[in-house]
């Protein structure tokens, strides 16, 4: 009696799915996954081999004069003040024309004696896993559509992965093994035990980071996004712009110090002020601030001041949408540094489970390989025996 066919069902589908899609993206994930891993705690890292900057002293300088001292440096164009004293102020000055962003000068605030940022070798090592993870060190205009397709890709995977951790019978005794790995068994079922398993406990992040991470990849994810959330997503420079009063005499001008004094009083709390400087563009101080105390290290509240200490704006971040808040908040969902060390923690743990899973995935297909094979010539040496007897 001949053996019935097994019926082409859902589940073959998104294995097979499953399977191509990771054996023909493997490579790439892995690269994206191990870069974005590296990055996770980039800035931890540089501060552990950063030159150490002390400071001392009782009285702090008029924020003018040290400004005043920077100047030689180039156009100072604004300044982070900590919190808690005894600690520097970070001062970013532009010191030619090719600086746009600014170099990052830690200022002793009691002396005057400040120390610039160099570039170390961590700076390439960091830039080059950000252009791997980016563009897989390719130009941005190739790159970046290949990252985007294999993150596509990898959402696809993880959603397929967890409908195929479930058992065909949905009963406790048959589930509970997919939330362990035996570690007793053979390398092979250790294997497939780490990808199955470990793969359904970052799901969730992982899922968060392919979604986030598309919105660097195409413009038409962004402007989706963008039309989702009914807010814009990356609204660089988008907001809107204040013009400084005409009448304001030189008499009028408020100090910097009284600038800063006028953001305490709106954001009464403890917090990094930082101050950005009039430009030719603004003729007003722009202030952000972060609450040391605040649900996330990454959220900041704004103030608009003119140049004679009148507030012109003011945007509480907690009293914002909450659509405008996810729309500003896709970089650190993304990046895991929305809670802080614990987010960055799981992520980094997440994001170093997705690049093992290319591996483990790859090492189960060949060892399913393997066992087809002697089925194979079994099968086949049976065929011929059947028909030298006929």
């Amino acid at each position: 009696m001949k053996n019935k066919k097994k019926k082409y069902g859902i589940r073959k589908f998104l294995n097979d799915v499953h399977l191509w899609l990771g054996l023909a993206s493997g490579i790439i994930l892995f690269l994206v996954c191990f870069s974005g891993t590296v990055l996770t705690f980039e800035k931890e890292i540089k501060n552990v081999f950063a030159e150490d900057f002390k400071v001392s002293g009782t009285q702090a300088m008029e924020i003018e004069a040290l400004t005043e001292v920077l100047q030689q440096e180039g156009e100072v164009s604004s300044v982070s003040i900590p919190a808690e004293a005894g600690k520097p102020y970070e001062f970013r000055v532009k010191t030619s024309p090719e600086d746009r962003r600014g170099t990052t000068f830690y200022v002793d605030p009691y002396t005057g004696d400040y120390m610039q940022t160099k570039k170390s070798s961590l700076d390439d090592f960091f830039m080059w896993n950000f252009r791997m993870h980016r563009w897989l060190l390719l130009d941005s205009a190739i790159g970046r559509p290949i990252v985007g397709i294999a993150t596509i890709i990898f959402f696809i995977l993880s959603l397929s992965g967890v409908v195929l951790w479930f058992p065909k019978k949905l009963k406790w005794k048959n589930m509970k093994s997919g939330f362990k790995i035996k570690t007793s068994a053979n390398w092979k079922r250790i294997n497939h035990d780490l990808h199955n398993t470990l793969g359904f406990y970052a799901c969730i992040v992982l899922v968060i980071m392919t979604l986030t991470g598309l919105f660097w990849s195409f413009e038409w994810y962004r402007e989706a996004g963008s039309a989702v959330l009914g807010t814009k997503v990356f609204n660089r420079g988008g907001g809107p712009s204040f013009t400084s009063n005409e009448n304001i005499t030189e008499a009028d001008l408020a100090s910097i110090a009284s600038i800063y004094n006028i953001s305490s009083e709106e954001l009464n709390y403890e917090g990094t002020t930082t101050i950005s400087f009039p430009s030719e563009r603004e003729q007003v101080y722009k202030i952000r601030k972060t609450n040391d105390n605040g649900w996330s290290p990454v959220t900041s509240d704004q103030l608009v001041i003119d140049r004679d200490g009148t507030v012109l704006n003011k945007e509480i971040f907690s009293e914002k949408p909450l659509n405008v808040q996810v729309a500003s908040l896709i970089k650190p969902i993304h990046t895991g540094e929305i809670f802080g060390t614990f987010s960055k923690i799981i992520y980094f743990l997440a994001c170093l489970i997705a690049t093992t899973l290319p591996v483990t995935g790859t090492l189960i297909w060949l060892n399913k390989m393997k066992k087809k094979k002697p089925k194979n010539r079994a099968r086949k040496q049976e065929e011929r025996v059947k028909t030298v007897t006929e």
